[in-house]
């Protein structure tokens, strides 16, 4: 076992259990006093975080995000191989679809008709309030277009980006997989995942052209990302449900599955030679258009073949674009050893919180890797494109999947490096000295590495098989 195998292994034991904790967390108390809240999570929601942060300077996630929550759920089934942890996993599943659903009562026509909450809000923070039309507007359906609401299941009263359409793309696709990996689960609960699948299949077909916020919250348009796991939540979706009996909208699936494919191939950029992360954004940032979000949605997606996949050369020269983009964006990618790859963040002259490395950004570049030698080893072969051409330089001699394979450690070795004894991850990690900042213990990261060591699992076993 090498030095690397060793980590992931005890780093693996740690991640599952710090990111369990982020589920339930119902032992948790947050006050906020300048909103008049005191916010007791209730079973089934998730936190972005479970560190209390009042941007002091480490910011505000105890939030139960709809985007988040559904990367953490899929990354529950992924950690729990064992029947003890299938079993945990099992009750957390059914407390979040109990959690989904009752998310389906907020109205905030009743918010605003009850006790005026912002009577309760001091002076200085009633500038952070959404307006009452912009309250009274979520209900019904809207509320699946909400970023994010209060692990309690209240709303989230204070001003965000908002439409966030992804979030039930990704439920849904969460809930697939889980339906998959368990067919033994009883009836009453395989009824209530549908159902609540059912909501956000139809949520994304009724708002499928719609433009709405980026994966970072930061810009409205139309989204690679976005549009991608729309894509194959319908086409999942629309298969369980033919499965459950119900053709019509199996079918109606189908259509918007069909009719957001040829949208995804426009967002190519021949002149750039990247897939653009979006268009139709007025007055976006420039830098944008490269960014870790389509790798990421190529990866939730979750095929491995064919376009818009790892196979994909478009999606691979998109890598390597931003590999090379953060190799001299990055001081601390300076004068790295040749085994270690970059670390990765968002986008250029991202500027949140400095503007730094994300875990989950580089756990992504690896997982990217491992899930390609896993198709290569599966009887697939990667083309050699002039769009790949960087991509396939930068890979070792040898076998194919075998140097893709040591590629994805590379990225693995990076995160090794910055990560602290203790197994805590972050939000990033600085671009200067790698020490840890922004949110702290993000589940989203837990969540990443989870997935990004269970590929990398596989794809040993195939490459030595």
């Amino acid at each position: 076992m090498t030095a690397l195998d060793d980590w992931i292994d005890r780093e693996a034991r740690f991640a599952g259990g710090a990111m369990a904790r982020a589920i339930s967390a119902t032992s948790i108390v947050k006050d906020r006093p300048g909103f008049g809240q005191r916010i007791v999570p209730l079973p089934g929601s998730v936190l972005a975080s479970p560190v209390l942060a009042a941007y002091d300077p480490d910011p505000d996630y105890f939030f139960h995000w709809f985007r988040d929550s559904a990367i953490i759920v899929d990354a529950l089934r992924v950690a729990s191989i064992d029947p003890p942890e299938m079993h945990d996993a099992v009750e957390r599943l059914r407390e979040f679809v109990e959690f989904g659903r009752s998310l389906r009562e907020l109205d905030g026509r009743r918010l605003l008709r009850g006790e005026d909450f912002r009577n309760r809000v001091q002076p200085s923070f009633a500038q952070y309030l959404r307006p009452d039309a912009e309250i009274a507007a979520v209900n019904g359906d809207a509320t699946l277009a909400e970023a994010r609401v209060n692990p309690d299941g209240t709303l989230d009263i204070t001003r965000w980006a908002r439409p966030q359409n992804d979030g039930p793309a990704l439920r849904a696709l969460a809930l697939a997989r889980w339906r998959s990996a368990l067919p033994d689960l009883d009836e009453t609960f395989r009824g209530a995942m549908l159902e609540l699948a059912i909501g956000d299949l139809d949520f994304i077909r009724s708002r499928v052209s719609e433009p709405s916020f980026d994966i970072w919250e930061e810009e409205a348009g139309h989204h690679y990302y976005t549009q991608l796991v729309q894509t194959e939540a319908l086409a999942r979706g629309a298969d369980w449900l033919d499965e459950a009996g119900d053709s019509a909208r199996a079918s109606a699936c189908r259509s918007a599955a069909d009719g957001l494919a040829p949208s995804l191939d426009a967002f190519w950029s021949a002149t750039d030679g990247y897939y653009c992360s979006r268009h139709g954004v007025v007055g976006g940032a420039p830098g944008k258009a490269l960014d870790i979000s389509v790798v990421l949605g190529v990866i939730h997606r979750g095929r491995e073949t064919g376009v818009h996949s790892v196979l994909d050369p478009k999606v691979q020269a998109t890598l390597a674009a931003l590999e090379d983009l953060f190799d001299t964006e990055y001081p601390i990618n300076s004068d790295r050893p040749p085994e270690r790859g970059p670390a990765i963040g968002r986008y250029a002259s991202d500027a949140y919180f400095g503007g730094n490395p994300w875990y989950l950004a580089t756990f992504a570049a690896a997982e990217f890797y491992y899930r390609l030698a896993i198709a290569l080893r599966s009887g697939a072969r990667m083309a050699e494109t002039a769009e790949n051409a960087r991509f396939r330089a930068r890979l070792r001699d040898g076998s194919p999947a075998k140097a893709i394979f040591e590629r994805g450690d590379a990225f693995m070795r990076t995160v090794q490096v910055y990560t602290p004894a203790s197994g805590d991850l972050s939000e990033q990690f600085d671009r200067l000295t790698g020490a840890q900042t922004s949110a702290k213990q993000l589940a989203w990261s837990y969540a990443a590495f989870i997935t990004a060591a269970a590929c990398r699992r596989r794809a040993a076993q195939a490459i030595r098989g």
